[in-house]
């Protein structure tokens, strides 16, 4: 029976792609030309196409007031790409069953594909229940015992406990509250259940307002999203990927069991080669959809080239940020292979606990404070702007308070005065401010860095990689190396002419491709040329957000005596 597109989206469960589609009637733009981003096609009655995938392409946005939209707000379209920080508010509508929370959200194996309800009643199971009001974390969805089902995990008591639900369970089942922020690409992603809206809450703007933006000076409320889908397909006629949006007037009939679905290329991400076993590398494919971007390696990787993917594997990069004052800071992913060179550049410290995490055994920390601060304690030393300490190791220290003696933990340092050196104690809950004296002129690799010092560290580009065409770090003023971030790629090179491999991000970049049947000329990769990676600020909040996660947090800085 036939539909409009629309309606189809709306009907179709993702776990059922890929599907085969007729067109039935409807011409688009002037002739049955349908173009977007340069990509022309016909979609002429009767024409078949393979549908691969759809996803949300913009966003219509209406300032929201008491979870409705305001009498007085217009609607505004919104890009993926809208600067922002986003908090979800649960949606308030019930789910009456698990078959509806898995055909309606979006469940995975990422980081975003866990989401969590609670139920309203107990739910018995043969050797657990579920105590109504407790938050489930749905995993993944999966076949058990010939039932579909959904694998969770409920805490209780700091204890995990696993179990299935079935999606023939039914029930009332509300969202749990999310405290995590997100970006409006990844809302779109994983956070709009399909045939419902989705309220978000404006974190942080990230840029600063100006009569261009769609959302009022000084906007911080709620914001109600609608989708507008965008449907990933494959026609026989063509090589690349057909985008074609959900509001187009088009009727379509669903014709998957009576074709041969395998006739059709078949797309695969960046993500699907990486979920590949190691055995099946090297491999050659033909890009369907290539990246945006000007920067070597994305500026080769163009619709319809070929390349040679060697291997998949994690690799280190040192996220670094610009030392500047102003919005324009720029961030990069260094990787360990850069062979430039740094040279120190100081360091600042708001609190003499920081002074405690930066200290090393191979070197005294020499630092100035830029902020007095008067002891509460005559045991400890009260702080003056422009005293010099050399930082020593931290100790306990016995201070007289309302007449009883107490422990505290201190920071011992050695003033540095003008022919002699007092040893002194600074409360480790000081809140002052230093900034680093740098005798050290000696210039690092990186790895060197690594190796001898903490990070957070500053440092300037003293000698620039020759390797690279255009080193952007050597252009910095300074640059803080703010951590370590583990992440996954794939090693690429042309196929035609394999003169040098890349390394390219398997989640930072949007990239489509077909496996060929070729046999790979050599199994040894080319030299792999070095590629710093500039990053947006929203992945650079995204990166130090999740790579946080994976690290047990500092401890507290001590709390000032009450």
């Amino acid at each position: 029976m036939a539909s409009t597109l629309e309606k189809f989206i709306h009907s179709l469960d993702l776990r059922a792609l890929p599907r085969v589609l007729q067109i039935q009637s409807g011409i688009y733009c002037q002739g049955s030309v349908y173009e977007m981003s340069g990509n022309e096609c016909s979609l002429s009655t009767e024409e078949v196409i393979k549908v691969i995938g759809f996803k949300i392409n913009k966003l219509i946005a209406s300032i929201c007031e008491n979870n409705e939209v305001s009498q007085f707000s217009a609607k505004v379209e919104l890009p993926l790409n809208f600067p922002g920080l986003y908090k979800v508010v649960a949606d308030k509508t019930p789910y009456v069953s698990i078959e509806e929370i898995a055909r309606k959200v979006s469940i995975g194996p990422t980081r975003f594909g866990h989401p969590c309800f609670y139920s309203t009643n107990d739910i018995k199971l043969a050797n657990f229940t579920v105590k109504h009001n407790e938050q489930i974390t749905f995993n993944s969805v999966e076949e058990v015992h010939g039932t579909m089902a959904v694998n969770c995990v409920v805490v209780r008591n700091n204890q995990s406990h696993s179990f299935t639900l079935p999606l023939s369970q039914e029930g009332e089942f509300y969202e749990c509250e999310d405290d995590q922020i997100y970006t409006l690409k990844e809302i779109a992603e994983w956070k709009i259940p399909k045939c419902r809206n989705r309220i978000v809450k404006l974190f942080n703007t990230l840029h600063v307002w100006d009569s261009s933006s769609p959302l009022p000076e000084n906007f911080d409320g709620c914001l109600i999203l609608v989708p507008v889908y965008e449907v990933q397909a494959v026609m026989k006629s063509r090589k690349d990927i057909v985008h074609i949006l959900s509001d187009l007037d088009v009727e379509v009939k669903d014709v998957t069991d009576c074709y041969d679905i395998s006739s059709f290329l078949q797309p695969l991400s960046l993500e699907d080669i990486f979920e590949r076993t190691s055995k099946e590398f090297p491999m050659v494919a033909e890009i369907m959809e290539g990246p945006s971007g000007s920067q070597k390696p994305y500026n080769l990787l163009s619709t319809g080239k070929q390349i040679v993917i060697y291997k998949k594997y994690q690799a280190a990069r040192v996220l670094a940020s610009e030392m500047r004052s102003d919005s324009s800071k720029r961030r990069y992913l260094i990787p360990m292979s850069y062979k430039g060179k740094f040279k120190r550049r100081p360091r600042e410290f708001p609190t003499a606990y920081d002074l405690q995490i930066a200290r090393t055994e191979k070197e005294h920390l020499h630092v100035v404070a830029t902020k007095a601060f008067i002891s509460p304690h005559k045991e400890l030393f009260s702080v003056s702007v422009g005293d010099q300490f050399l930082v020593q190791q931290c100790q306990t220290s016995e201070v007289l308070y309302e007449g009883r003696k107490k422990l505290i933990d201190a920071l011992a340092c050695e003033q540095i005065l003008s022919d002699s050196y007092k040893k002194v104690l600074l409360p480790m809950y000081m809140e002052g401010g230093f900034v680093e004296v740098i005798h050290d002129k000696k210039q690092y690799h990186l790895s060197e860095i690594r190796k001898e010092f903490h990070l957070p560290f500053n440092v300037k580009v003293s000698v620039r990689d020759l390797s690279i065409d255009k080193d952007v770090l050597a252009a910095a003023p300074g640059l803080q190396f703010e951590e370590e971030i583990t992440d996954s790629y794939l090693l690429i090179s042309s196929a035609s002419s394999p003169v040098e491999s890349w390394e390219i991000p398997v989640y930072r970049l949007n990239m489509l491709v077909h496996l060929l049947s070729k046999d790979v000329q050599t199994l040894v990769p080319p030299v792999t040329r070095t590629t710093v990676e500039e990053v947006s600020e929203e992945e650079y909040y995204m990166l130090r957000r999740y790579e946080n996660l994976t690290l047990h947090p500092p401890p507290r800085p001590p709390k000032k005596p009450t």
